[in-house]
């Protein structure tokens, strides 16, 4: 209660971004206001409850739920939002619905474009028109179908498993759910998938989309070198999350630090700003760019993640912090309902945020000539710290000193030849450093790349 006491108060106080409709409102009505929030700055539709803050009647909150609902998709084009939520205020029960701020699209309803200024709906016309789709004309690829693609592309029991996990979607059919996420969209009397249908739910989306992936490479040192470990994770855009995410966690180290005696350790980069870094990525790139794919790349101090296609719309990097426009709103909104993304348009704000509760520097963001760049910086004395961690688990394995040696002298320099171990042991025979190094292969901590003259090793 106390929640929604302080949610009410604040639409109450902001007239701007809240529309506060009767429950017998035409779907009419709906639709035109939900269109305005949409084109504007977002906000939110209340039903149940008046302007002045006394209740109204709302006979069924889930069938006014519904009417929302139909209307969104009355919109052109159908406006994808979170399903409208059910609240009690001083005994009596309300329903809010929230349009998000970030939303790409410049709807309309039946060709009426309007927009939300004064606390009421007032019309987009002429020039005024005209810029505002301009600004917002990147968009419209992930609601199109993709040539022959059919409902039978899509895979149902991973449908299922998303619909049956989010409250507000539960109730419907499957295709009503897709249909109601932008997933699904009628062609000829025939349900077909979107775009972000096949990338979200498709058995095998790379089949449609080959430049939807991610390669992954984990480097040694501070620049790129032919001394790495790389994956391709394909998939679903979920699987892709996941996969990623393990991969990165996988291949940092801990940020090991001492507070007088007590000693604490936390991965280098918050598990919560890799995910970000990650799904920010996916959910903002251009998926119209053939061709190229998402990069994320580990270096001995930096993560860096690279995404096809600049910034959106009016975003710049100097107020992308402030600003909130997405280039797949049907997509993040998915993603949203998974639990991919905690917040609506604040990825980059938790990103710097979880930085900063680690003690590391804010991202570093740039814009490319033909895409968008994250790098997340690593705490300085890292390294030093890493050795040491690294010395006691290699001493804890039984490694003997010279394979120590030849750790550390691959930590720093990439790679290491048969040469390169002779010279750091030139006491020792060639067949004891051949074991040596054999020995280091089988526990699974070097990989082995070359033949006879040729051969070389690195870090696994």
């Amino acid at each position: 209660m106390p929640k929604t006491k302080a949610l009410i108060e604040t639409l109450l106080g902001n007239p701007a971004q809240t529309a506060f409709l009767s429950s017998a409102a035409k779907p009419k009505i709906i639709a035109q206001t939900l269109i305005a929030l949409a084109n504007g700055s977002g906000g939110a539709v209340v039903m149940g409850l008046s302007k002045n803050g006394r209740p109204r009647k709302l006979p069924s909150p889930e069938d006014s739920q519904d009417q929302i609902m139909q209307a969104a998709l009355q919109c052109d084009p159908p406006l994808i939002i979170p399903s409208p939520e059910a609240h009690r205020y001083k005994g009596h029960p309300l329903l809010i619905a929230v349009i998000p701020p970030d939303l790409p699209h410049v709807y309309n309803f039946q060709g009426q474009y309007l927009i939300w200024e004064g606390g009421q709906p007032a019309p987009l016309r002429g020039s005024v028109l005209r810029q505002f789709i301009f600004n917002r004309g990147e968009a419209g690829f992930e609601g199109m179908i993709f040539g022959d693609a059919a409902r039978s592309a899509l895979n149902w029991e991973a449908v299922q498993a998303y619909v049956s996990s989010v409250e507000g979607l539960r109730h419907l059919s499957l295709e009503e759910a897709l249909l109601r996420r932008g997933c699904l969209k009628l062609d000829n009397g025939e349900l077909r998938p979107t775009n972000v249908g096949l990338l979200l739910f498709a058995s095998d989306p790379q089949r449609y989309f080959p430049q939807a992936e991610i390669t992954v490479a984990r480097y040694t040192g501070l620049q790129m070198s032919d001394a790495f470990v790389r994956a391709d994770i394909r998939g679903t855009l979920p699987e892709q999350v996941r996969r990623a995410e393990a991969f990165v966690l996988e291949n940092i180290g801990l940020d090991v630090r001492m507070d007088g005696l007590q000693r604490s350790e936390a991965t280098l980069y918050p598990r919560s700003a890799v995910r970000e870094v990650i799904v920010n990525a996916l959910a903002h790139r251009d998926y119209s760019i053939r061709g190229d794919n998402i990069r994320l790349l580990l270096f001995a101090n930096r993560l860096e993640c690279y995404s096809p296609g600049r910034l959106p719309g009016h975003v710049t990097v100097d107020n992308i912090v402030r600003e909130r426009f997405s280039r797949n709103a049907a997509m993040v909104q998915v993603l949203f309902d998974m639990g991919f993304i905690e917040r609506l348009g604040y990825g980059i704000d938790r990103i710097i945020r979880s930085l900063a509760e680690q003690g590391l520097p804010a991202p570093e963001l740039a814009e490319t000539a033909a895409g968008f760049r994250v790098t997340l910086y690593s705490n300085p004395q890292n390294a030093h710290l890493q050795d040491r961690a690294s010395l006691r688990r290699w001493l804890k394995m039984g490694l003997n000193e010279r394979q120590i040696k030849a750790l550390a002298f691959l930590a720093d320099k990439g790679r290491i030849t048969n040469a390169d171990y002779q010279s750091l042991c030139p006491a020792v025979s060639q067949e004891t450093l051949r074991r040596d190094l054999s020995d280091l292969v089988n526990r699974n901590l070097l990989l082995r790349i070359g033949e006879k003259r040729a051969t070389f090793y690195i870090l696994k």
